[in-house]
């Protein structure tokens, strides 16, 4: 499957839903992953590296590319130095990677955003790093991005809204499963502009009325009886 282009007609917040709909981990980036140019989408593979102070891991990661894969880096999500700039986005580019998604920040902006290759990350920082940590054993074979582990046997999927970490062996239902939520909800959409509610199609007023009769019945459980179509 090419992922970008199965992505091509879907958000992050369909993929996360479709994760809770199939009861899947949902693994999210943390809050404040933005893409360096506005509107960038990226899926692919994830290739991890860890970050200690030096671009050599980066290139080492480049070495074991197959292409298309998506490199996420982790920096800790460190606000003191930009681990990432065009020069390493160039070479990406070159070792056949769809992007980079990072847990810190990147430098060379302007440069970034005249590449075709999606990067994001926690915003920009002039520096580069001022340190140089011993690398640890296992930095190429797992990233960690807030709580989440990264590694090779996940995917990833990125856009305006954050990104989301699917596991490889779940993603084609998960793909198969938000093109159903899209689906619904652009029908959903279409009513409403055609002068049928969200309220009406959902039948919110009969929920109403069940909850007086009992306060503990949810609109989860009325969704779920009508086939859960929004916050499902």
């Amino acid at each position: 499957m090419d992922l970008n282009e199965a992505f091509a007609g879907l958000w992050t917040p369909q993929i996360a839903d479709a994760c809770l709909r199939l009861r899947r981990p949902l693994l999210l980036a943390p809050p404040g992953l933005k893409p360096v140019r506005s509107g960038d989408k990226l899926a692919g593979p994830v290739l991890p590296a860890r970050h200690s102070g030096s671009v050599d891991v980066f290139f080492e990661a480049f070495e074991a590319a197959r292409g298309g894969e998506v490199l996420v880096i982790d920096n800790q999500g460190r606000a003191d130095e930009a681990c990432i700039g065009d020069l390493t986005a160039i070479e990406a580019m070159a070792a056949g990677l769809a992007g980079m998604v990072v847990w810190g920040r990147h430098r060379d902006t302007t440069e970034l955003r005249a590449l075709p290759l999606p990067v994001f990350s926690y915003g920009p920082f002039p520096s580069g790093p001022q340190r140089l940590d011993p690398s640890e054993p296992d930095a190429l074979r797992r990233a960690h991005f807030g709580t989440i582990e990264a590694t090779a046997h996940h995917v990833v999927f990125a856009d305006d809204d954050g990104a989301v970490f699917v596991e490889a062996a779940s993603v084609d239902e998960v793909i198969e499963t938000a093109n159903t939520i899209r689906s619904t909800e652009e029908a959903q959409a279409e009513l409403v502009r055609s002068g049928t509610t969200l309220r009406q199609q959902l039948r919110f007023a009969e929920y109403l009325q069940r909850r007086q009769q009992d306060p503990s019945y949810t609109l989860r459980q009325h969704l779920r009886a009508r086939g859960g179509e929004i916050e499902e």
